[in-house]
């Protein structure tokens, strides 16, 4: 069964579970536009023709949305398709033990250096391979299939890159799926533990276990192997197709919901075990406890640069690289409107009225506070 705006109807009916001060602001504040997606209290823009007047409302842009990020994800491919150079590329999906996750979930702000951490293994492992400067982008991740937390990254980078000290572009193989796996991992391994050790030296940590304890449980996981998956693209529009796929990307996706009742929500995953679809059960109040651990805190952003994209980075050597590389670097597409995609995807303007007149914009409503 298909349900619309499943996760709207779920956090309406929770309200007073996730209204509460045992929830963070920040996930009370998204909870709350989701339950406002499609009315008038988050403000509207007004259209109209000479016979008709139409309010269109404004969306919530919450990060648990589906719909919202759906949008946001298609502009941000249009808009990457014209920054980045065509060369070939590969994505990286660094992991860590379960044993860790618990950590990362209890002490919220050691996730924000994690996309850091992966993109400092890729610089340094580009710097010392090939002696170049790579472009890297960090997509972090703390979900699974099942809507338990499984912090992780997913990590996109040039497979070739600028040798600074020649001031050429080197169209060389940073990464091998096969040989470098290893180094990589153990690269990947090293900066985590280290990391936890010296957040729990500076007293940043916060853990049930005594400090021996934990410290045992890091350095057994530092010894073990840690899983990581590097896959290359030969070309850009590959690379975005895979990249689309994580960026703005909500913890669950609407057609995975199976039945909601005012006892049970079941939703649909992979056993990737069995490798087979199974369906999980679980209370709203569960559910929405289990998503609101995926809602990043406020000013966390959902994709991170380093590298030549960084912010500094690219103001600097973009225009140089498009040169080197013989390209013509593109000026950034305009932003696609709400009326462009519904035409587009759905075959409907919204903005002729019954008449078949055109209707324009005349105004806008604010949010209801």
């Amino acid at each position: 069964m298909r349900y619309k705006q499943p996760i709207k109807q779920i956090l309406i009916s929770t309200r007073s579970t996730w209204d509460s001060p045992e929830f963070r602001p920040t996930v009370r504040q998204n909870f709350d536009q989701v339950t406002r997606w499609g009315t008038l209290a988050l403000g509207a823009e007004v259209f109209a023709s000479e016979t008709e007047i139409k309010l269109v409302p404004h969306t919530c842009k919450a990060r648990p949305c589906p719909c919202c990020g759906h949008r946001a994800t298609i502009q941000w491919q249009r808009e990457q398709w014209c920054a980045l150079p065509d060369i070939p590329y590969a994505g990286i999906v660094f992991t860590m033990p379960d044993v860790l996750w618990p950590i990362f979930r209890r002490n919220r702000h050691l996730l924000h250096d994690l996309p850091k951490l992966g993109a400092a293994v890729i610089q340094q492992w580009a710097k010392l391979k090939c002696g170049v400067r790579a472009a890297v982008m960090v997509i972090p991740h703390t979900f699974g299939g099942r809507l338990n937390f499984n912090s992780h990254l997913h990590i996109l980078v040039s497979v070739g890159g600028l040798q600074e000290s020649q001031g050429r572009w080197v169209n060389t193989s940073v990464l091998d799926p096969v040989k470098d796996k290893g180094n990589l991992m153990r690269m990947w391994r090293f900066a985590v533990i280290t990391y936890l050790r010296a957040a729990l030296t500076a007293g940043v940590l916060t853990s049930d276990l005594s400090r021996q304890n934990l410290m045992t449980r890091l350095r057994k996981q530092y010894e073990r192997w840690w899983s990581i998956d590097i896959d290359v693209f030969t070309s850009k529009e590959h690379f975005l197709r895979y990249a689309g796929r994580y960026v703005r990307r909500p913890p669950i996706a609407q057609y995975r919901f199976l039945q909601i009742t005012d006892r049970e929500v079941r939703f649909m995953t992979k056993d990737k075990i069995q490798k087979r679809r199974i369906s999980i059960s679980v209370t709203p109040e569960e559910f929405v406890a289990r998503l609101a651990e995926h809602v990043p805190d406020r000013y966390r952003h959902a994709i991170r640069y380093f590298g030549l994209l960084a912010p500094r980075s690219k103001a600097r050597t973009s225009a140089a690289i498009f040169a080197l590389l013989g390209q013509q670097k593109r000026s950034r597409p305009r932003r696609l409107s709400w009326a462009f995609s519904l035409r587009r995807d759905f075959g409907v303007d919204p903005l002729i009225d019954r008449r078949g007149q055109a209707m324009r914009w005349v105004g806008r409503l604010n949010p209801h506070v």
